[in-house]
């Protein structure tokens, strides 16, 4: 008999995440310690908008997905007492729009110093059936010089590297970019084993 420790299966995350990680978008009361204004106002840098949605095998929005956003300011740097009116990470569900989307609003990223590769907003995808959340990572295309330089991006084969670059949209308002994320079939988002 082999007597070895293993880790705990996780348990699927069912739509009850929303009291705990985003009360306030589903009415509950209470706090949060995030919502999806990372970046508000005050914050130095370009201000954007990030949209889009989680799309099942058949192309359908799923309609209980929670997204994570974690990013570095518009300078690379992280979250901290020098970064006002920046958060640095930010959640939001796809329950309470109509068309099943999240919306973040923050600045345009920069990257680290000494680090190099593109800019980019890491990503976690937590939703219901799925037993350990998925990673992925935000894209902007007007970094072409960046993306080919990206040592992430490259570890991606060349045909699926689209999958993680956002589209710019036009909008009124802020600059805003869509981003679906595809969890199988055509065009499945590249996830990240971390």
């Amino acid at each position: 008999m082999r007597n070895s420790l293993i880790q705990t299966p996780s348990q699927t995350v069912g739509p009850f995440f929303a009291y705990g990680l985003t009360a306030r978008q589903y009415g509950y009361k209470g706090g949060q310690i995030a919502d999806a204004v990372i970046a508000d106002e005050t914050c130095p840098g370009e201000r954007i908008v990030i949209t889009g949605r989680v799309l099942d095998g058949a192309g359908a929005a799923i309609e209980d997905a929670l997204v994570e956003i974690w990013q570095c300011d518009a300078v690379g740097r992280v979250a901290g007492p020098e970064t006002p009116g920046f958060r640095g990470f930010g959640r939001c569900g796809t329950g309470i729009d109509p068309e099943r989307r999240f919306r973040f609003e923050t600045v345009r990223p920069g990257v680290p110093a000494g680090e190099g590769g593109a800019p980019h907003l890491s990503v976690i995808l937590f939703m219901r059936g799925l037993l350990s959340h998925a990673f992925t990572r935000i894209y902007f295309p007007e970094d072409i010089a960046a993306l080919a330089a990206d040592p992430v991006l490259a570890l991606v084969p060349e045909a699926r590297r689209e999958t993680l670059v956002a589209r710019r949209l036009v909008a009124p308002g802020l600059p805003a970019y869509g981003f679906d994320i595809r969890m199988q079939g055509d065009g499945e988002t590249v996830f990240f084993d971390v």
